[in-house]
């Protein structure tokens, strides 16, 4: 399986971390090489290159489309840039995985979405959360009906990064780049989870919130802030259930901290991101009695308790972290072009999240509830 990459930032890290991690974490015969990188300055593309060993750089990303040996494009570019280098590699015949949010409209993942199937090509979504062993561990329980029909769930996924107005902004804070702010950053990840573990939204009230309208840009000078820093929701679910979803950049204290908490009515379930290696689950089917019983909620410890192919290393009691779920994002898209099946999660549920983000700023524009239809 031979990839080009294209970015160089933080997360075409992570991704040749992935890459070239799988072999120890999964008993597969997959043998992934990522063995070409772009990005728009070729000198940097070459030092990346020398740095990770990779045999081949450029800075024009049809070479790598191009490319008769390249079976996947992996796109880690800022958002605005996704649509285009998709849809290029897509009509290529290349398989896709990329970065979210998939585009920056409704529209643009759409169309990505209805390609891959009309080329008869597989491509993924990056939502590495849903790789975490107690994420897989709380959907089996869900899917199961541990915890019964879900009535409310509440999700935050909180950063500091732009406290800071002394510090220059980065391209996730200009809209002319990423197309959103803090919603379609951290919001693609936690309107996912919800997707993932509750089902379909049926309607979003949205409130976006910039604290500092004036800061540094990315050149350092003067810049008027022109993307949310905070955005929080109130959503309804087609299952019935009512929660909120809350993403912000400005919350104090706060490091990666994406905490979920979903109620039903036979049981609970509660993650923390910071402590990736556990989850609570509360059932009213544990025992009552004098001092509580066994009633109460319980701490589950998923370590590193994959099953085959994976928790092979470093071993099942070992703790995870948060590159742990990039590397299972990665080898279960690769498993699926493989296998030509379309990977989970693939571009149908990029588009699908897309919708959700796209519904809940018109929803705070029009400072109505907006049905996501």
């Amino acid at each position: 399986m031979k990839i080009g990459l294209i970015g160089t930032g933080a997360m075409g890290k992570t991704h040749i971390y992935s890459v070239n991690n799988i072999p120890f974490f999964f008993d597969t015969d997959l043998k992934p090489e990522i063995i070409a990188v772009c990005t728009r300055k070729l000198e940097k593309a070459r030092g990346f290159a020398e740095k990770y060993n990779i045999p081949t750089y450029t800075n024009d990303e049809n070479d790598l489309i191009q490319n008769k040996e390249i079976d996947v494009i992996d796109i880690c570019t800022p958002n605005i840039y996704h649509y285009e280098t998709a849809k290029k590699a897509i009509l290529a015949g290349k398989s896709v995985y990329c970065e979210k949010p998939l585009g920056v409209t409704y529209e643009q993942a759409k169309e990505l979405a209805e390609l891959t199937e009309k080329n008869g090509v597989f491509c993924g979504m990056v939502f590495n959360n849903r790789f975490l062993s107690p994420i897989i561990r709380a959907k089996e329980l869900v899917t199961q009906g541990k915890i019964g029909k879900i009535l409310s769930f509440n999700v935050k996924y909180y950063h500091s990064s732009a406290l800071d107005t002394n510090k220059n902004a980065g391209w996730k804070q200009d809209s002319s780049i990423c197309g959103g702010g803090v919603l379609f950053d951290l919001g693609s990840h936690v309107v996912d989870l919800v997707y993932y573990l509750c089902g379909n939204f049926k309607s979003v009230i949205g409130k976006s919130q910039i604290a500092y309208p004036v800061r540094r840009g990315i050149n350092g000078e003067e810049w008027q802030t022109n993307a949310d820093e905070a955005f929080h929701i109130i959503a309804t679910l087609e299952c019935g259930a009512l929660g909120t979803i809350s993403v912000s950049k400005i919350a104090q204290g706060t490091n990666d901290d994406l905490t979920l908490e979903i109620y039903g009515e036979k049981g609970s379930i509660k993650f923390d991101l910071m402590n990736p290696n556990f989850f609570e689950y509360y059932s009213t089917e544990a025992q009552e009695g004098a001092y509580g019983g066994e009633r109460g909620f319980t701490k589950i410890e998923c370590v590193n308790r994959y099953p085959h192919p994976g928790g092979v290393f470093p071993g099942i009691k070992a703790p995870i972290g948060w590159l742990r779920g990039h590397i299972g994002n990665y080898f279960a898209f690769l498993e699926a072009v493989k296998n030509k099946e379309t990977p989970c999660p693939s571009f149908q549920d990029g588009a699908y999240v897309q919708k959700v983000l796209e519904i809940a700023y018109k929803s705070d524009k029009s400072g109505r509830e907006e049905q996501i239809q």
